[in-house]
């Protein structure tokens, strides 16, 4: 099912929205951003893809990548020819894993993380931005202590160091982050290093500082944040400290879910399922040392996702189980966001932005 606005083009950019279509969801909405207040207006929805539950784009943002996460897992491009109106380069292609929740465009692929086989997918990017079969599959081996959620490895994320010459793989089951280097011909991915984290904390994602120095890896299991120090000459990653993500009369039983940090390093914003929250951590001038700040509500229930605008003044969190997307200002001086409003979106999962 395709739906489309006939309201006319503004002057905002444009975002895109994954959604769990198995629970409801519509699939892929295109929204226009108002550069002011950073309001959501749908303009388009296609639900041509089942689960495209976290997208990406090319470096050109001239191709949309969406991984389908269901069982079988695959991943779907659709030309932006008209920015409006994806439309699908051919069939999804299947990932030779289960569960994709995560995927990013470097080099000369297209990563997944596939959660279910707890293992790394590359697909090679043709011209014109269609998909080719996976070129390699690397799995993660290995397990955790919570008995019921690291029974097996599970891949959560996959993200490039800002050099482009490794790609970390950061596994939930597995209390670990796999650090793969990137050939710099076939742009393939080869095993370096396994870095360990404390047992039971369940990594999820990471995100970098804007120096390239240092790393965040945010964990689900136990609501906490590990800085480590980057080394992309070496391809090592080295935790540093812990500190807690939610303040400590939370009283819920809490699991984070994504990482941004700030274009300056001043901030680093989580958000929180559970809590229903997006709690801000300032920075230190090292990225070493972080503070609690502020706790506010996510403007819903279960954000699975949470994304920083370009230009750095609005927050984006996909509410999962409250079916919306809520938008928030960010303080220039506080790094404390002030709820905006909300778009109705059953199931969501992912923002980006183009």
């Amino acid at each position: 099912m395709v739906i489309s606005s006939a309201r006319p083009r503004r002057r905002g950019s444009l975002a895109y929205i994954g959604s769990f279509t198995e629970t409801g969801g519509p699939g892929l909405t295109v929204a226009e951003v108002d550069p002011d207040t950073g309001g959501l207006t749908p303009v388009h929805s296609t639900d041509a893809v089942v689960n495209p539950s976290f997208l990406t784009l090319s470096p050109g943002a001239d191709v949309l990548y969406a991984v389908s996460e269901t069982d079988e897992g695959a991943v779907a491009a659709f030309s932006l020819a008209d920015p409006v109106r994806p439309e699908p380069l051919g069939a999804p292609v299947p990932v030779r894993g289960d569960g994709p929740t995560h995927l990013v465009f470097t080099g000369t692929h297209v990563f997944t993380a596939n959660y279910g086989s707890g293992s790394v997918s590359a697909l090679p990017v043709r011209t014109g931005g269609a998909l080719g079969a996976p070129a390699t599959v690397l799995p993660h081996r290995g397990g955790g202590p919570v008995a019921d959620r690291q029974e097996a490895p599970h891949a959560h994320a996959v993200v490039p160091d800002p050099s482009g010459r490794w790609l970390l793989a950061v596994d939930l089951g597995t209390d670990s982050v796999w650090i793969h280097a990137l050939d710099p011909v076939s742009g393939l991915p080869r095993p370096h290093h396994e870095t360990p984290f404390r047992p039971g904390t369940g990594p999820r994602h990471l995100v970098f500082h804007p120096r390239g120095d240092r790393a965040y890896v945010l964990n689900e299991l136990e609501s906490t944040v590990v800085v480590c120090r980057w080394d992309a000459a070496k391809g090592t990653l080295e935790p540093l400290g812990e500190t807690r993500v939610v303040p400590p009369d939370a009283g819920v039983v809490n699991y984070p879910s994504a990482p941004v940090v700030a274009p300056d390093g001043r901030f680093l914003w989580v958000a929180n399922r559970g809590h229903d929250s997006i709690t801000t951590l300032a920075l230190d001038a090292s990225g070493e040392g972080l503070e609690l700040r502020s706790a506010v509500g996510c403007g819903g229930r279960w954000p699975r996702d949470l994304t920083l605008h370009p230009s750095g003044r609005h927050l984006y969190a996909a509410n999962e189980r409250s079916g919306d997307v809520a938008w928030f200002t960010v303080d220039p001086a506080t790094g404390i966001p002030r709820p905006g409003g909300t778009l109705p979106v059953a199931a969501a999962s992912c923002v980006i932005f183009a």
